[in-house]
């Protein structure tokens, strides 16, 4: 059996790291050894994120802020980590924004954004991050969603976003297999965060009678999900999708 911390001395980024999925990601990457960089819009957020990092092992924690958006400030942002934490292993691509909305009403204002934060934001990390995880021989793990594959009415911004990671997760897949590279992604389905937290929970119940496993899912099994592919599991598995969704795609 592996070691339970097989990613002591290991340098891992997690995008959209001040709740949700993200912390979830990042504590469990503490858990495992890693030292973290938990990135967010603004540094202050993530206080609770590098508190329960510690607690959870991390011998160093990294807390920053960046639009994810801004290609510049991105490349300075992974240039950092490198210097600060001593290099970079396991990239994780997870922030992500909505701007829900039928396609007759959408702004050009809302679709532009999602875009920009949820796909080029992981294109600009991935890009600045690819000569270290070279180097490294490390891993990419993109949050996609189960609507990139399915589609949702009223989210056309953020499936087509989602739908677009999986792409990108494929292609670079390919060009960095032989440089030791493994990417791939995680699409997660209806998952207990502050996002859904939003919905009436008669609607929520509503949703969850549709998922064959009658239950929404936890922030915990998408990162052990991630886990799975950091891991020495993941070893020799690249450009696949993981569906995380209790069914709800069948």
């Amino acid at each position: 059996m592996p070691n339970d911390r097989f990613l002591d001395g290991q340098v891992a980024l997690v995008t959209g790291a001040s709740r949700g999925i993200g912390r979830a990601i990042a504590v469990q990457l503490a858990r495992r050894g890693a030292k973290v960089a938990c990135v967010a819009t603004r540094a202050d957020n993530n206080a609770e994120t590098v508190e329960a990092c510690r607690s959870a092992g991390s011998e160093a924690v990294l807390s920053l802020g960046v639009d994810v958006a801004d290609t510049a400030q991105v490349a300075e942002l992974v240039s950092q980590v490198q210097k600060e934490l001593g290099g970079l292993n396991l990239l994780v691509n997870n922030a992500g924004v909505t701007r829900d909305q039928i396609l007759l009403r959408m702004s050009e204002e809302d679709f532009d954004r999602v875009i920009s934060v949820n796909l080029k934001g992981a294109w600009n990390f991935t890009k600045a991050a690819a000569r270290p995880l070279m180097k490294s021989r490390g891993r990419i793990v993109n949050i996609s969603s189960v609507v990139g594959l399915t589609g949702n009415a009223g989210q056309a911004n953020y499936a087509a976003s989602k739908a677009g990671l999986i792409g990108l997760t494929r292609s670079v897949a390919k060009e960095l297999a032989s440089r030791g590279v493994c990417v791939n992604a995680v699409a997660p389905g209806f998952i207990e965060t502050d996002m859904t937290a939003a919905i009436e929970e008669s609607a929520a119940e509503e949703l969850a009678s549709h998922i064959p496993l009658k239950r929404i899912g936890t922030s915990e099994e998408i990162a052990l999900a991630v886990d799975y592919l950091v891991g020495p599991g993941g070893a020799y598995v690249t450009g696949q999708t993981l569906v995380v969704d209790g069914g709800m795609s069948l």
